[in-house]
């Protein structure tokens, strides 16, 4: 099924067979694309271009894609769906951790990345059409309108992914919500992530908003089901 879009996305990789196959598949259902074979280039083709989203390879000549991510992160919310070889879950936590929303291992079907594209375009609509309250408990206060979370008083920065799990968690503050609902909420109807996918978004927003991230008083695992959004004092 084509899509109508004409969403612009940006390919980063050095493995120019990669990007030729993604750049043959993007444009088949409808994508305007752009492509770079280097951090440097990916930085000049992502300020020239302004995609809606970047598929980034973290194993770059020159300027890495983890710098690359570190760098876009700083100035914007672009959605970012890290590629990589690389397999252990410490990778995955540190590209989650300097900003991407998501991660692919290679070798990747087109079809998974295609999903993992309408899945980062449907968190960036969210960020800009739903309008909602102030959000506060304790030291974390999160303005939803604005996309704006702070702890003591300090701005939280959180990637677009990692922002409507916790909007999701808040919004059912107090009720316990499984592993497959939050995986519905967040990734959609027709996404398919484990349980362990969902553990790692966990564990990155702990680190970010809990005051104690080995203790959390915020977002509690209920053993064996789920989490709940715990906004006691």
């Amino acid at each position: 099924m084509m899509s109508k879009s004409g969403a612009r996305i940006l390919v980063v990789d050095d493995e120019v067979e990669i990007v030729r196959a993604l750049q043959r598949s993007l444009l088949a259902h409808g994508y305007e694309v752009f492509t770079a074979h280097s951090g440097e280039e990916a930085l000049e083709v992502w300020r020239a271009s302004r995609p809606d989203v970047m598929l980034l390879d973290l194993e770059l000549p020159g300027i890495s894609g983890l710098s690359v991510c570190q760098r876009i992160r700083a100035e914007s919310s672009l959605p970012i769906i890290a590629l990589s070889v690389k397999g252990a879950e410490r990778d995955k936590v540190q590209a989650l951790d300097l900003g991407a929303d998501d991660y692919v291992p290679k070798p990747f079907g087109v079809d998974e990345v295609l999903a993992r594209i309408r899945v980062a375009r449907r968190h960036s609509a969210r960020q800009t059409s739903v309008i909602e309250p102030r959000f506060e408990s304790g030291p974390l206060v999160v303005e939803i309108a604005r996309r704006h979370v702070t702890l003591d008083g300090q701005e939280v920065k959180l990637t677009p992914t990692e922002y409507d799990l916790l909007k999701v968690l808040i919004q059912h503050k107090g009720k316990i919500m499984t592993r497959q609902m939050l995986l519905k909420e967040v990734w959609g109807t027709s996404y398919r992530a484990g349980s362990h996918y969902l553990h790692v978004y966990i564990g990155q927003l702990r680190r970010k908003i809990e005051p104690d991230p080995t203790s959390p008083r915020f977002i509690l695992t209920i053993p064996g089901v789920g989490y709940r959004f715990s906004d006691e004092p």
